[in-house]
């Protein structure tokens, strides 16, 4: 397989055939959704502080619920995703949640080919760099949509535990970027028993990697955390140990899971 030039439709068409099932489990409780509940974490939440009339740019969207449930905050949002099956379902969903949010299909490096205007906030979150190969040019694309001292939110599953295979029991990957990773995936972390097999091509991103992209491009990092759980069940062999925070059973409390920066663009 030659994906250093057809990644981009390989992922799409993983995410594409991912969000038929996504959209029914009980891992994103459309339903709940619907009736109210948020689909932020506490973590986000806290970074973001009180969006009511900020812009929000959200990118790698998948199909919504993020974007909608900021825009119930009050704040003007616009949801990008590379998948079209993604952005048609978020469009329906902000729709029956009569909720007023913008959507774009579009690859984050070609953004800038599909957006003009300038946000307050950019905002992306959980499972989402790991699609990118290049992160200078994700920054660039983050610097370029923000207002002056606009501000990044980012939160993002930690790089430690991308070097274990699925199960936890090994080292499998480098912690550093050392090229793409070709792999086929039968199911989906949101449906493990899902009848789909899908090929994907993604990259691992080591802490100084992303830390230096954004400071590269002109955004200074007033805040970066580190947590010892996951607020997403959605690894294998995992313990909830408190409502809400899983960690993965046989490693407790000693790695950590996800990370989350809080930038300023200067």
């Amino acid at each position: 397989m030659s994906s250093k030039t057809n990644y981009l439709e390989i992922n799409r068409t993983s995410w594409n055939a991912r969000t038929t099932h996504h959209i029914t489990s009980e891992f994103y409780d459309v339903k709940g959704f619907l009736e109210g509940n948020t689909s932020l974490k506490s973590i986000e939440l806290e970074l973001l502080g009180d969006v009511k009339g900020k812009s929000i740019l959200h990118l790698q969207c998948h199909f919504g619920q993020d974007t909608i449930s900021l825009a119930r905050l009050g704040a003007e949002c616009t949801g990008v995703d590379l998948s079209d099956k993604a952005i048609e379902a978020a469009e329906q969903l902000a729709d029956k949640a009569n909720i007023e949010a913008s959507f774009i299909c579009s690859d984050v490096y070609d953004l800038p080919n599909n957006l003009e205007s300038k946000f307050d906030i950019v905002y992306t979150s959980y499972g989402v760099i790991g699609w990118l190969p290049d992160l200078d040019a994700w920054a660039r694309v983050i610097s370029k949509f923000l207002k002056p001292s606009g501000k990044l939110v980012f939160v993002e599953f930690h790089p430690v535990v991308w070097m274990f295979d699925d199960d936890f029991k090994h080292i499998n990957y480098s912690y550093f970027n050392k090229g793409e990773i070709v792999e086929t995936e039968t199911g989906t972390y949101a449906q493990k028993d899902a009848d789909i097999t899908n090929d994907y091509v993604c990259w691992n991103h080591s802490m100084s990697e992303v830390v230096n992209s954004l400071i590269k491009n002109g955004l200074q990092i007033s805040t970066l955390n580190e947590y010892d759980y996951s607020p997403y069940n959605c690894f294998n062999n995992t313990v909830e140990f408190v409502s809400g925070k899983f960690r993965i059973q046989s490693l407790e409390e000693k790695i950590p899971m996800v990370f989350a920066i809080k930038a300023t663009k200067i």
